[in-house]
């Protein structure tokens, strides 16, 4: 709900700072008094657009406020973190910032926010009803969404919307592989070629280093031989080998050690040297037996490592070109049975497109119930209005799709569209004149019946609609004294759902106010300024008298007003 607007250097006004409350909030004064500048005070701070002329002349900035005290409001908490803005308690402050220069600026909760923001979170705060504004009833897309809440089909509408999501998903999908098709199959041949030659190939991991090792012992196996042939002979073969002179350590070693102990530990090292000598010879010996130099081996380990550097240029490394022959045998196979997916995607395709017909039959009977419901309800609100001829309509109907329509359903033997929400194209339609057929909402030309009918139809979609505030402007457009009362206890009946605004001229209607302001205009300093103030006790019966008398308020007038207050508690 607002609770607090502030209004600095708007036209007329210096500075007017008002607290509102739950349920209807009532505002009056003179005609020309400024009254709608309030209103247009509210929708700059709600994001509206704005113009150098709003600002007061001869002031610079112009600064509008309005706090609201946000009552659970997920989706609004929810679209506020979404854009990095956290709330401290329950309180959202919205401002707005006007420059002689041109320019203007948004905060929230005093952090600096971009206007499409700040209009969004408006249309989620308030709802605006008046002869020349942008009012939500006014936009057929609204329709639907609203008969639906009427009716509490939020639930078969959210089971329509989730089969539709995977429709429209599988349907991408299923329109993807059928493009990708032509491609793949002449990819096929690329592939079956570029995994042929790796085939050929079959390159190892780590095999260039190996073939590497092997060239530089073929390479260098003379002298590999020489030298290994050397140190068989130094530690075994010759005469004076080293394995001799460590045996012959060994037994002076075995000697002294019977006449010293000191000396036995190192007789098992020496040993153990000994035996380690013998092994090293060995191997030496192996080694260069299997020492051969074979030129065709050499030559062919050549070629495997030419072979192996073209692959690596290629592909940057045999990892990389291995990594492409995964990836690419993973293509193969999917493009070998892309039939198989297109057949899959094609079954699961019928298998929604039927589940999402039947949600859609379900929903659209639904809509038709509570659409003859509704339509008989405003028609008997309206009579209570002043509109006693009216005839309202929900008009519920399908569009036939076209073609190549990718969403659509068979309903009632037809193809139809499958829009995002249902089958229903959903428009209220409506005549206030007896003997003329009805027509579109939009098109209703009254400005005081466009109030009345938002006015019925708000009443009665109260408790489905999640709008906190709504804004009444001229609500009381030529209407009688007897059927404002009506106007009264019908928006007086609203409050209990809604905080509402309400601009009016009628003492009837504003009797029934929780919250009295009253807006005028005085001079000061040959300047003419406009103020507002919220009225109590004897200023408000004085201001309802006035209403009905004019000027010159009789006895009479201030019993009528205090009557017309009475009548308002009952």
């Amino acid at each position: 709900m607002l609770q607090r607007l502030r209004v600095e250097q708007i036209a007329l006004i210096e500075h007017i700072e008002l607290e509102f409350e739950p349920g209807l909030n009532i505002i009056t004064g003179e005609t020309g008094a400024g009254k709608s500048l309030l209103v247009d005070s509210l929708q700059l701070a709600l994001g509206e657009r704005a113009g150098v002329e709003l600002l007061r002349q001869g002031v610079e900035r112009a600064v509008v406020e309005a706090l609201f005290r946000l009552d659970a409001a997920p989706a609004l908490r929810a679209l506020l973190a979404q854009h990095g803005y956290e709330l401290q308690g329950d309180e959202l402050l919205l401002r707005r910032e006007l420059h002689r220069r041109g320019s203007s600026r948004c905060f929230l909760n005093d952090s600096p926010a971009p206007l499409a923001l700040v209009r969004q979170i408006g249309q989620m705060l308030v709802d605006f009803h008046g002869q020349h504004e942008q009012q939500s009833l006014l936009r057929v897309e609204t329709h639907g969404r609203l008969l639906d809440n009427a009716g509490g089909l939020e639930a078969l509408r959210h089971d329509y919307e989730r089969v539709h999501a995977e429709l429209r998903h599988t349907v991408e999908q299923l329109q993807s592989l059928q493009a990708q098709r032509h491609e793949l199959e002449q990819q096929r041949e690329w592939l079956r070629f570029q995994l042929r030659e790796l085939a050929e190939l079959d390159p190892q991991p780590g095999e260039e280093e190996e073939l590497d090792a092997q060239l530089r012992r073929i390479e260098h196996a003379e002298r590999l031989y020489a030298l290994s042939m050397q140190l068989h002979e130094l530690l075994y073969g010759g005469s004076d080998a080293v394995r001799d002179r460590l045996i012959r350590a060994r037994n002076l070693l075995e000697e002294l050690s019977r006449i010293d102990a000191q000396f036995a530990p190192y007789v098992a090292e020496c040993h153990s040297l000994v035996v380690s000598v013998e092994e090293l010879a060995r191997f030496v010996q192996r080694y260069s037996s299997a020492l051969e130099f074979e030129p065709e081996q050499l030559e062919q380990i050549r070629r495997r490592r030419a072979q192996l550097q073209l692959l690596r240029k290629r592909y940057g490394s045999i990892e990389a070109a291995l990594e492409h022959k995964q990836r690419w045998e993973e293509q193969l196979r999917y493009a070998e049975h892309i039939e198989e997916h297109l057949q899959k995607l094609q079954q699961r395709q019928e298998m929604l497109r039927e589940e999402l017909a039947r949600c859609a039959q379900r929903l659209h009977a639904k809509r038709v119930a509570v659409a003859r419901k509704l339509e008989r309800a405003v028609e008997q609100f309206l009579v209570q209005l002043g509109i006693p001829y009216s005839q309202f309509r929900v008009s519920i109907e399908q569009e036939e799709a076209a073609p190549q329509e990718p969403l659509w359903v068979e309903f009632n033997g037809r193809r139809c569209r499958a829009f995002a929400d249902g089958v229903d194209r959903v428009e209220f339609l409506i005549t206030t004149n007896r003997g003329e057929s009805p027509r579109p909402l939009v098109r209703v030309a009254s400005g005081g019946e466009i109030s009345r009918i938002m006015l019925a139809l708000k009443s009665i979609l109260a408790k489905a609609d999640r709008l906190p505030l709504l804004v009444f402007d001229e609500i009381d457009a030529g209407i009688s004294g007897r059927i404002a009362q009506r106007v009264g206890q019908a928006l007086k009946s609203l409050a209990q759902y809604h905080q509402v605004l309400v601009i009016t001229h009628l003492p009837q209607i504003a009797a029934c106010g929780d919250v009295h302001v009253l807006v005028e205009k005085y001079e000061r300093e040959g300047r003419t300024l406009v103020r507002a103030r919220r009225l109590e006790g004897e200023e408000r019966l004085y201001e309802i008298a006035r209403l009905l008398s004019g000027e010159h308020i009789s006895p009479s007038a201030l019993q009528a007003a205090q009557q017309l207050l009475q009548e308002a508690l009952q």
